[in-house]
C-alpha cells in the first residue's frame, strides 16, 4: 500500500509518520502531484494557525490537489479544520470541502486552549472507529472547533459540544491526535488505513 503524508510543512509530520510506521507500514512525505495522486491513502496533518497552514498550502500549490484527490485522506487536528469552507482564525477560507465554518471554542469557565485527554462519542457503527469503545479517550490541542454538522461522525464535550471527527466522500477528519493518543490513536490509524 502507498501511503503519503502531504508536506504541509508543519510540525507534526515525523510523529504521524512514526505512528503509521508502528503499525508496520512504510509511508512517505512528498508533496510531489505525482506521487499524492497515485497514493493509496493519504494524510494531511496541521499544527499551529489556519492562517499560516494555507499560506504553507498555498506556496506549496497542494490546496487544488487536495481538492482533486479520490483515495481516502485524513486530515488530522488542523488538518480537520482546514477542510471546513472558513476558519474564524485568521479570518481565512480554507479547503472548502465541508461547507462549515471553525470557530473559537467559547470560554465556559474551563481552560483555553482544549488541551489534554478527553472523551470522543462515534456515530454507531462507523468503520473509522472500529473495536474503539464509545467514549474512549484521545488527546486534544486546539483552540477552534467545527460545530456539530451533517459530516460529523463523532463528538466530544467541552462546556459544550464540538465536532471530534468528520467524514465527506473520500475525506475523513479528527479534531484529536491519533498519533499521541495510544492503543486507540493506534487503532484508529489502523482502521483508516483499512478502508
Amino acid at each position: 500500500m502507498k501511503i503519503v503524508i502531504l508536506d504541509t510543512g508543519c510540525a507534526n509530520l515525523a510523529s504521524v509518520k512514526y505512528a503509521v510506521e508502528r503499525l508496520g507500514y512504510r509511508p512517505i512525505i512528498s508533496l510531489d502531484p505525482d506521487v499524492v495522486l497515485n497514493c493509496d491513502k493519504l494524510f494531511l496533518p496541521g499544527v499551529g494557525s489556519a492562517s499560516a497552514a494555507m499560506q504553507q498550502l498555498k506556496q506549496r500549490n497542494l490546496i487544488e490537489l487536495i481538492k482533486v484527490c479520490t483515495q481516502p485522506i485524513l486530515g488530522i487536528c488542523l488538518g480537520m479544520q482546514l477542510l471546513a469552507e472558513h476558519s474564524d482564525e485568521g479570518n481565512i477560507d480554507t479547503i472548502g470541502i465541508i461547507q462549515e465554518k471553525v470557530s473559537k471554542i467559547p470560554d465556559c469557565g474551563l481552560p483555553l486552549p482544549h488541551m489534554g485527554w478527553n472523551r470522543v462519542r462515534p456515530k454507531a457503527g462507523h468503520h473509522l472507529f472500529r473495536d474503539i469503545p464509545d467514549g474512549a479517550y484521545f488527546y486534544f490541542v486546539h483552540g477552534y472547533a467545527l460545530p456539530l454538522c451533517s459530516a460529523t461522525i463523532a463528538e466530544t464535550s467541552y462546556g459544550e459540544n464540538f465536532t471530534a471527527a468528520v467524514q465527506k466522500d473520500n475525506y475523513y477528519g479528527v479534531q484529536f491526535h491519533p498519533e499521541r493518543s495510544g492503543t486507540n490513536g493506534a487503532k484508529l490509524l489502523k482502521n483508516f488505513l483499512e478502508i
